[in-house]
């Protein structure tokens, strides 16, 4: 390979919704920074129709709009039609989601984000189960690398697999000029979406694993000595999303819950500063962005420990046993009450995430697809 030259990478991003969370905002703000790097001749691999925001994420990469939308014909194609795709742009194949073409003839890294399909099966539609779970053995077999977003998940991979192929752990970043602390015109912005303190708040996506009907019945027992307070959820309804709607109707806390669906990247930042706590409590991440981006914003956060959420925060939030509704009420008393304890939590946030960037995320990414090639013989790359 010449020194100094692009690497050729064509990275799947087909599977990014148009309102991303979790993984997809993992894959777009992944792509920014690999393009400020300007180390690849990118190439992007996206859902027809689906081209112009990838445009503006990397303005030099190409963009082939080509996948189908629908995810069960999204996945034939990527069998199917993929491998032919691969060949002709000649690179690496990044699949940043579980899966990758396993006809393909060129490199491979396939991103691992958790292995909840294999350790609970019933937080997800039995289909997708089926399906990423035979996808994620072949990509431990078949991938020249796979990359883990945290070493909880790296852990569970050779506990559950035994991988045949390097593993590496890239964890996420965060966006810093966004996600930090600081007020500004935050009450404004949350007043347009008809909020104002105190609220505890909740985002991500309303599934099983995200343990919110636990959040809802902790804040069903503080609400008699907290008149004033809400419980915020910010995120889309996702599979499982009947038991929160049923345990909101049940909870006798009426309109103290707001439901806002999906919220913009753009409001997140106030959401958290603004929150007298931030909840997080899943039951199991891969990484677990929202409590990261949280403690940027300085925010008091609880989560839960003994998974990625522990590792990402540390000793910067207050740590709650999975599952544990006693437990979890007592955290968002006791950062409720506030206190020094609670100024340290939130003084701790941003340093602990500092340590966090894109930037760093996509610096790695790149040595990894460096690596790749340089040991591929399925790729002449020059000499």
């Amino acid at each position: 390979m010449t020194t100094g030259a692009r690497l050729p990478v064509a990275l799947d991003v087909s599977a990014v919704p148009a309102q991303p969370a979790g993984a997809g905002v993992y894959v777009l703000r992944l792509v920014e920074a690999l393009a400020a790097t300007r180390a690849l001749d990118l190439e992007l691999v996206a859902a027809v129709g689906d081209h112009r925001r990838w445009e503006h994420a990397a303005p030099e990469a190409r963009v082939h709009a080509v996948a189908p939308g629908r995810r069960p014909v999204r996945l034939a194609w990527e069998q199917a039609q993929a491998p032919a795709l691969a060949r002709r742009l000649g690179g690496l194949w990044h699949g940043p989601h579980y899966t990758m073409p396993l006809r393909a003839d060129v490199p491979t890294v396939v991103t691992i984000h958790d292995l909840t399909f294999f350790d609970h099966p019933e937080w997800h539609e039995r289909a997708k189960v089926v399906y990423f779970r035979r996808m994620i053995r072949e990509s431990a077999q078949r991938a020249d690398t796979l990359v883990c977003v945290s070493q909880y998940t790296a852990a569970r991979l050779y506990d559950l697999l035994a991988p045949s192929v390097p593993v590496e752990v890239i964890t996420h970043g965060v966006d810093h000029r966004r996600f930090r602390p600081g007020d500004e015109d935050d009450l404004e912005l949350l007043a347009g979406l008809g909020l104002r303190p105190p609220f505890v708040a909740f985002t991500g996506t309303l599934e099983p694993r995200k343990n919110v009907p636990a959040l809802v019945r902790a804040m069903a027992r503080l609400a008699p000595t907290h008149p004033g307070l809400q419980l915020v959820l910010a995120g889309h309804r996702g599979w499982g999303g009947a038991e929160v709607d049923a345990t909101v109707a049940t909870s006798g806390l009426g309109d103290r819950v707001v439901n806002l669906g999906y919220v913009d990247d753009a409001v997140l930042p106030a959401l958290y500063r603004q929150a007298a706590a931030v909840a997080y409590p899943s039951l199991e991440e891969g990484f677990g962005l929202p409590a990261l981006e949280a403690l940027a914003c300085g925010a008091a956060v609880v989560t839960s420990s003994g998974s990625a959420m522990e590792e990402v925060a540390g000793e910067a939030a207050l740590l709650v046993r999975p599952g544990d509704e006693a437990g979890l009420t007592e955290a968002l008393e006791a950062l409720l009450a506030g206190g020094p304890e609670v100024a340290r939590l939130r003084q701790a946030g941003p340093v602990v995430a500092k340590d966090h960037t894109w930037a760093q995320a996509a610096g790695r990414q790149v040595e990894v697809y460096r690596r790749v090639l340089e040991a591929s013989p399925r790729l002449s790359t020059g000499s």
